[in-house]
């Protein structure tokens, strides 16, 4: 294709630069138009272009030139080059739900039309659609490009008030008009595969959505409230939670020894926090990092997240007896290597999972602790014997989630006293150093874009186990002793962020206050 471009003198882009994507310019295609015929109009070298991958497209040339009312040059590339401009550009496009929403009441077109769903349907299209599915469709691209994680759908006797969770914080959004609430929540329901008819019990289900060739898991939940019914959906994007470890902000001295917890043959690793800290990202992280090809990993989760490649997962079913700890004990007859357990709730659970890293697998589960000795705590309040989790326990990960300073914008000032004292006597080293501060800008919001880890990490050395056979009475001089053999505590880490223009100082005091026990 490219020996066929440069024969009909026709310019070559091996990459397509975002600089020549301009939404205004695919105004007038439609998405399905420009995938169909494989061409996308763009700005090249100042010149309003059409990009295709066949150099000898006239017609199509024509065609567009009619759409646009001007010349255009050919610009040829890959097929899949192509592709990925027009899902990029048509992403990038500023269509709000707030405008469709005034345009509606402008027209009086508010009215509802539930249509069948189509497995997977893609948001960039369904311009021809319902006005009730153009919104949801609207919302839901909106949130994403937002990175938000949920979308709240909120009945009141006036209004319907939706909200989006951005970096753990919700933001309201523009209300559609009061009378398109059933409409919207039937159209979720559908998309659900949820019973529209019932309205008096609470329903959960899942649907999928793509954004070009990108699939985004959706998993919705309602409840009956006083003026209707509450949605909350879940936005599960598999870019942001199947990371790499390096992505999540652990420190390279606690990755050192995270790492090495990871290569132990057997016993239980723990990663705690509480609900919305990352816990599942972390752990998937860490699966994802072993080698899977030669070694059984089995894991049991409420609910499954996302799916790993070459691991078994299994979906927990309380209301037809698929617990956490019936599953556990079928899964140890499944000649599993590595085991994960997606959430530690009972004494039953607890105690097969102990045994298990016992008995020579590598057991990994979550508990909803406030910090690492905590969960050491927790599993002896269970009724675990503590010899048995000092042979077994190889170490504990605690972790927050802060959100992170966007660079583009914020401020650098010198922390004084009055600011630092929050974070105790470890946040006095601040005093005179410089620390950013959030301003905001377009690339952010209030001057924050995306979130990161705060983490601290308890190896069960010796020592430690040694202090865990001593029973309960000892247990509570865990966190000391951790902190004398060198752990890094999540304030360190937090302090370490702030230090590094990373967070900010209200940021890690509400993170490690918002659960503080005292």
């Amino acid at each position: 294709m490219k020996v066929r471009a440069n024969q009909a003198g026709v310019p070559w882009l091996e990459i397509i630069p975002d600089e020549c994507l301009d939404p205004i310019l695919v105004d007038r295609f439609p998405v399905e138009w420009a995938r169909r015929q494989g061409v996308l109009p763009i700005r090249y070298n100042g010149r309003l272009a059409l990009l295709t991958s066949d150099p000898h497209d006239f017609t199509r040339l024509q065609e567009a030139e009619v759409l646009l009312g001007c010349e255009l040059l050919l610009v040829a590339t890959d097929p899949s080059q192509v592709k990925e401009a027009i899902d990029r550009c048509y992403v990038r496009r500023d269509d709000r739900a707030e405008d469709f929403l005034r345009d509606l009441q402008a027209t009086g077109k508010d009215g509802a039309v539930i249509a069948p769903i189509r497995g997977g349907e893609d948001l960039l299209r369904a311009a021809e659609e319902a006005p009730v599915i153009q919104l949801i469709n609207l919302i839901l691209l909106e949130a994403v490009k937002a990175r938000a994680s949920d979308i709240h759908f909120e009945p009141f006797e006036n209004r319907l008030k939706i909200r989006y969770r951005i970096d753990g914080i919700l933001y309201e959004q523009s209300s559609p008009p009061k009378q398109m609430e059933k409409a919207l929540v039937s159209r979720l329901k559908v998309m659900a595969r949820m019973d529209i008819a019932e309205k008096r019990l609470p329903q959960d289900g899942m649907t999928r959505v793509r954004i070009g060739e990108r699939e985004i898991d959706i998993r919705v939940s309602t409840v009956p409230v006083a003026e209707g019914e509450r949605v909350v959906l879940r936005l599960l994007n598999r870019e942001n939670s199947l990371l790499p470890l390096e992505a999540l902000g652990i420190p390279e001295r606690i990755q050192t020894t995270w790492s090495r917890l990871l290569r132990c043959a057997n016993g239980l690793v723990i990663v705690s926090g509480p609900t919305g800290s990352g816990k599942t990202t972390t752990l998937y992280a860490a699966l994802s990092g072993l080698d899977t090809l030669r070694r059984n990993i089995l894991t049991i989760e409420d609910p499954i997240e996302y799916q790993l490649p070459h691991i078994g997962q299994i979906q927990v079913h309380p209301k037809i007896g698929l617990t956490f700890a019936v599953g556990l004990r079928h899964l140890l007859r499944q000649d599993p290597d590595v085991i994960l357990v997606g959430e530690t709730r009972d004494r039953e659970t607890a105690d097969i999972a102990l045994r298990a890293a016992l008995t020579g697998h590598l057991v990994f589960t979550t508990l909803h602790t406030n910090d690492a000795t905590s969960a050491v705590l927790r599993l002896t309040d269970m009724g675990i014997e503590p010899f048995l989790l000092a042979a077994a326990l190889r170490g504990v990960l605690a972790q927050r989630l802060v959100r992170r300073l966007c660079p583009e914008c914020c401020r650098i000032v010198s922390a004084d006293a009055e600011t630092v004292r929050r974070l105790g006597p470890g946040g006095l080293s601040l005093i005179g150093t410089p620390i950013a501060w959030p301003v905001g800008c377009a690339n952010c919001r209030e001057g924050f874009r995306g979130r990161i880890g705060l983490f601290e990490l308890m190896p069960a050395d010796p020592s430690l186990q040694d202090i865990l056979r001593g029973g309960q009475g000892q247990v509570r001089e865990l966190r000391r002793m951790a902190v004398e053999k060198g752990m890094v505590t999540m304030l360190d880490d937090g302090i370490d962020k702030i230090r590094h223009h990373l967070t900010t100082v209200d940021e890690v005091v509400f993170a490690l206050n918002q659960t503080d026990d005292g």
